[in-house]
């Protein structure tokens, strides 16, 4: 019985935080785990410049309520789910995600939550658990699942690893090389075709 994982953000839509930050022209908004692996000091690093700008969940949300996922994202998505179970692992926030999941049909998405004052502000945030992807695929593997994973970047690498199965998707060059062991696909029909084989193995 196969399952696939999925990483959301670069490999079905766009970077929330890279949309929002050319959106209200915060540059320092574009950095994310392509660029700081460690996501605990790449989140505080965002909160602070929130809070520095007075920026609201609200406007966050308006530009998100905007984005539209990636073009072909929404076919591939179709074809894969309906030739086996599919699920999204992200580290964005239910705040964020829900309106590009109707896009998407809905989606099983694990993701996590934003901490917001009354006032709307953005004042931390509640992790669903600690490295969510690897825990996720370790308990999919004893359900006597077989995983086949993509994901494009630092914070996929442990679910990347822990899978069965794993393919790189739009990956940056640094990322690629320094995982050149696994395969890597840049257009979807690519992608879709390489998680079909691994799903007949």
């Amino acid at each position: 019985m196969n399952v696939v994982v999925l990483d959301l953000e670069g490999v079905l839509v766009p970077e929330i935080w890279i949309a929002f930050a050319e959106a209200a022209g915060i540059p320092e908004l574009r950095r994310t785990t392509r660029d700081e692996p460690d996501y605990d000091k790449l989140m505080k690093y965002r909160l602070k410049i929130l809070s520095d700008r007075g920026v609201k969940l609200a406007d966050i949300q308006s530009v998100v309520s905007k984005m539209k996922p990636l073009d072909g994202a929404r076919e591939f998505y179709s074809r894969l789910k309906s030739k086996t179970r599919v699920v999204i692992l992200s580290d964005t926030f239910e705040e964020f995600a829900h309106p590009l999941m109707a896009q998407l049909d809905y989606p099983t998405i694990f993701c996590h939550n934003l901490i917001v004052s009354d006032s709307g502000e953005i004042t931390g945030y509640k992790l669903r658990l600690s490295d969510q992807k690897r825990v996720t695929v370790e308990t999919l593997k004893k359900l006597n699942f077989k995983v086949i994973a993509s994901g494009d970047s630092y914070n996929d690498l442990s679910m990347l690893r822990a899978a069965d199965k794993a393919v790189l998707f739009r990956p940056s060059e640094k990322f690629a090389r320094e995982n050149s062991d696994l395969p890597a696909a840049y257009e979807y029909t690519e992608l879709a075709l390489q998680l079909e084989i691994y799903m007949k193995e």
